[in-house]
């Protein structure tokens, strides 16, 4: 399904056959995006930056547009009211590599809303469409649009928003399969995405609770859409895109998941320097992914894939009732922020995976893992 990633530098993208990394607030920081690299990614996205912060260059916002030498095909979102604001950071982001730039149109929280950017230009088509063609016609590089199904369930509009974003000029269009109001609470409506996308000439990338590569396959066939994004699924595992292109689960034991976080601490590291001021900033994010890694589960196609025809496993509870769970195993899945806290400090400290299973293994002394509990996927937030 997966065709050539093709960068500005040589020819013009194609939107169409990839598997796009979603760009997620905090979760979508540059040291997580190259652990996806690692593990399969191709078309990786920057966090949402605000385009009136760029205009003033901020040097936070301004972080957010940048991309590492080894993202060979790196797009970057940003959230926009005004046009001068979006071209501005538009072009500011083709400057600094990006190969597209996608306008948020669907972003749910109420910072983005109360600024009338995001989810609220859903409400104001025609305001969406003006915004759209100023950027077409000043950013050198292609212009897409995220949106989702509407503001509200009673106020679905994603066909009239997708029409006026194909008549401005984009060149593809992401959809979530949720509205505004719903956040995460409802499985994502497919069947919507598929009707969007058969309306539109423009390539239209589906978008909502992809976990595992064979629900990833189905949604992808069924829907007719020409591309996926993943957002959640890479938080929880960022070895999604590994799956996806093999067709196979990768169960990683306990002890090579914490090898993929213990790299994702070292990229922190080099990222934010070694020192205590980089360790401070790196504290302000790893901890904050465990609570994505430990609702890993091995879904195997045998067991699971009759389950995800009928309910996304993304919006699934697991109840953790399996038995001889190693200690480390029931560490990596326990879900208390603190114990998030004191994992993300030992793996910074390790020199490598060996010194960082036997800090664990001490640390699951200290502070016993709660077993029994449920693990749920559903909350995540991405």
């Amino acid at each position: 399904m997966e065709s050539r990633v093709k960068t500005r530098q040589d020819a013009p993208m194609d939107f169409r056959g990839q598997v796009f990394l979603a760009p997620l607030t905090k979760g979508g920081n540059l040291p997580f995006r190259r652990v996806c690299l690692e593990h399969g990614c191709k078309v990786t996205m920057g966090e949402m930056a605000y385009a009136y912060q760029v205009k003033k260059r901020s040097k936070s916002e301004l972080a957010l547009l940048r991309r590492h030498p080894d993202e060979t095909c790196f797009g970057a979102q940003i959230a926009a009211s005004r046009i001068d604001d979006a071209v501005f950071a538009g072009k500011a982001a083709a400057e600094r590599g990006a190969a597209f730039v996608d306008l948020n149109c669907g972003c749910p929280i109420h910072d983005i809303v109360k600024r009338r950017m995001g989810a609220v230009l859903l409400q104001k088509p025609s305001k969406l469409g003006e915004l759209v063609a100023g950027m077409v016609k000043e950013i050198p590089v292609p212009v897409t649009v995220k949106i989702r199904l509407g503001w509200s369930e009673d106020e679905q509009n994603a066909s009239e928003v997708a029409k006026v974003v194909e008549e401005s000029g984009a060149a593809a269009l992401f959809v979530h399969g949720r509205t505004r109001e719903q956040r995460y609470s409802r499985a994502a409506d497919w069947e919507s995405i598929a009707r969007i996308a058969s309306e539109r000439s423009i390539p239209v990338i589906g978008n909502g609770d992809l976990l595992t590569w064979y629900e990833v396959r189905d949604r992808w066939q069924q829907s007719g859409v020409a591309s996926v994004m993943i957002g959640r699924g890479a938080l929880i595992k960022p070895w999604i895109f590994r799956e996806i292109a093999e067709q196979q689960a990768w169960e990683p034991s306990d002890v090579e998941r914490l090898g993929v976080y213990h790299d994702f601490a070292q990229k922190l590291k080099q990222h934010f320097r070694d020192d205590e001021k980089g360790k401070e900033r790196a504290m302000r994010f790893l901890p904050w992914h465990f609570d994505f890694f430990c609702r890993y589960r091995p879904l195997s196609g045998e067991r699971w894939e009759a389950a995800a025809k009928q309910h996304p496993l993304l919006q699934t509870r697991f109840a953790d009732d399996e038995a001889d769970l190693s200690v480390l195993e029931q560490l990596l899945r326990d879900p208390r922020p603190e114990l998030h806290q004191r994992l993300a400090l030992l793996l910074w400290e390790s020199a490598d995976v060996a010194e960082a299973e036997q800090r664990a293994l001490q640390l699951a002394q200290e502070m016993p893992p709660v077993a029994g509990e449920v693990g749920e996927v559903a909350t995540a937030q991405g």
